[in-house]
C-alpha cells in the first residue's frame, strides 16, 4: 500500500483532514458520483457502436450520435468535476492532487473537441473521423485510469487512518 501511494505521490495522504470533509459535504461529490459511470456505460455503447461501423460500415449515424453524447457528458464531468476541486481544494483545476489528472483530461478534451471540430467542418472523412474518436476513447481510459487509481489510494487512505 505504501508504494501505491509513493507511486501516486500520495506519501502524506490525498486528502487533509478540512478537505475530506469538504470533499464530503460538497453536491459535487455526489454528482461526480453519478456522472462518472454514467459516462463510462455511455462510452462502452459508443465503443461498440464505433466499432461495428467501422467493420461493417453501417451505422455510422449513431455511432457519431453515441460519440458526440459521450463528449457532451466529458464537457459535463469536466465542469462539475472543476467545481468539485474548487469546493475540496480552492481552485478549479489542477490542485496538487489531481494535477496529472486534470492534465491528462485537458488532453482527452482537445482529442474530443477535435472529433466534434471535424465531424461539423466534413474535414474529415467517415473512417478518419471514427479513427480520430478511438483515440479519443483512448485517451479517456488512461485518464478514467488515473481517477479510478486515486479513487483506490483514497480510500485506502481512509481505512488506513481509521486502522
Amino acid at each position: 500500500m505504501q508504494v501505491l501511494r509513493r507511486q501516486l505521490g500520495l506519501s502524506k495522504g490525498l486528502y487533509t483532514e478540512a478537505e475530506r470533509q469538504r470533499r464530503d459535504s460538497s453536491p459535487w461529490t455526489r454528482v461526480q458520483a453519478v456522472l462518472a459511470p454514467l459516462q463510462f456505460l455511455v462510452f462502452l455503447v459508443s465503443l461498440a457502436l464505433v466499432l461495428r461501423t467501422l467493420i461493417t460500415g453501417d451505422g455510422a449515424a449513431i455511432a457519431n450520435l453515441s460519440i458526440i453524447l459521450k463528449t457532451l457528458l466529458l464537457y459535463t464531468i469536466m465542469i462539475t468535476g472543476s467545481l468539485w476541486e474548487k469546493d475540496v481544494f480552492g481552485r478549479y483545476l489542477f490542485a496538487p492532487a489531481f494535477f496529472w489528472e486534470d492534465a491528462v483530461s485537458f488532453i482527452v478534451i482537445a482529442l474530443h473537441t477535435a472529433y466534434l471540430v471535424s465531424l461539423l467542418s466534413g474535414s474529415l472523412n467517415e473512417t478518419d473521423l471514427l479513427i480520430l474518436a478511438l483515440v479519443a476513447y483512448a485517451a479517456y481510459v488512461i485518464n478514467a485510469g488515473q481517477f479510478l487509481l486515486k479513487l483506490r489510494a483514497a480510500r485506502l487512505g481512509t481505512v488506513e487512518a481509521a486502522s
